[in-house]
């Protein structure tokens, strides 16, 4: 495996941590529900990234037969799912709960799903480089109080995380015009198109302050285009079993800047959580080597 490609996972974990607290922002600032919140990162995401494709060429050669419409139609029906699921299973339930539900999944998905693809059973390091992360991730989060909905919050919060194992562990061949950068910025558009309606009718007006349009392109840019096409490029050289990688580090990240910026106080099993989530993806990266 790469080490090029686990650095480019590695940053989109941190850039990926980033997300909540700029989504919090924009919500405080502007009043906007999770749908349009949502909406707006994946539409915003999906505009700069495309942007980048056309200005570098790669838009003009992708393909408008059925096999790329159907490739970006499943990508975006991904992207959308998984972030509704997740905001869904949030507001049924609570923020602690949805997360800790999608997060401990997600690595569990991942690892399962590549086993099934390659016919190959996990092996020992990451067998036991998943229990110290899941352990890492309990105690990091804590332990989260649940809505009245629990079961049905759940069950979202698994969907969430079904979405999001399917988009990492996706093995089909680029199709010629259509590589994985310009293929995830139009899957961010279709995302956010088939969020739209939801978000509109819960409302989308955001004031012209420049901080709320700030939170909006940074939510845009930092944590989505830049965190995910960093993830896409790091999973085609360093495959899905290293994917983890990411995946643990957004909480981690996440917890840290809330500590630093919103100087929220880390408890002791916080800090024991925290680095056993960084002793597990040590274990990776010397496994992926």
């Amino acid at each position: 495996m790469s080490r090029n490609g686990i650095a480019l996972l590695v940053l989109a974990g941190v850039l990926w941590g980033t997300g909540g607290l700029a989504g919090s922002i924009l919500a405080s600032r502007t009043g906007l529900g999770p749908a349009a919140v949502a909406a707006y990162r994946l539409l915003t995401g999906g505009v700069l990234i495309t942007g980048y494709a056309l200005v570098t060429g790669r838009l003009a050669g992708a393909p408008r037969d059925p096999r790329g419409l159907f490739r970006i139609a499943t990508t975006g029906l991904l992207l959308a799912g998984f972030q509704a699921a997740y905001f869904a299973a949030v507001a049924a339930t609570s923020v602690g709960l949805a997360t800790l539900t999608t997060m401990v999944a997600v690595p569990i998905l991942i690892t399962a799903g590549t086993a099934l693809l390659d016919r190959r059973r996990p092996t020992r390091r990451a067998v036991v480089s998943l229990a110290i992360a899941v352990a890492g991730l309990v105690l990091l989060i804590g332990s989260p109080t649940a809505g009245a909905h629990r079961l049905a919050g759940t069950g979202l919060a698994l969907l969430a995380a079904a979405g999001f194992a399917v988009l990492s562990l996706d093995r089909r061949k680029t199709l010629p015009g259509l590589d994985g950068i310009t293929t995830i910025g139009l899957g961010f558009l279709a995302g956010g198109l088939l969020l739209l309606p939801v978000a509109l009718t819960a409302g989308m007006s955001i004031p012209a302050h420049p901080a709320a349009i700030g939170a909006v392109l940074f939510l845009g840019l930092v944590p989505t285009a830049v965190a995910y096409s960093s993830y896409l490029t790091g999973l085609r050289h360093a495959g899905p079993k290293a994917a983890v990688i990411a995946v643990l580090l957004e909480p981690l990240t996440a917890t840290l800047l809330a500590a630093f910026v919103r100087h929220e106080q880390m408890t002791g099993p916080q800090m024991l959580g925290a680095l056993l989530i960084l002793f597990s993806t040590t274990i990776r990266q010397d496994g992926a080597a």
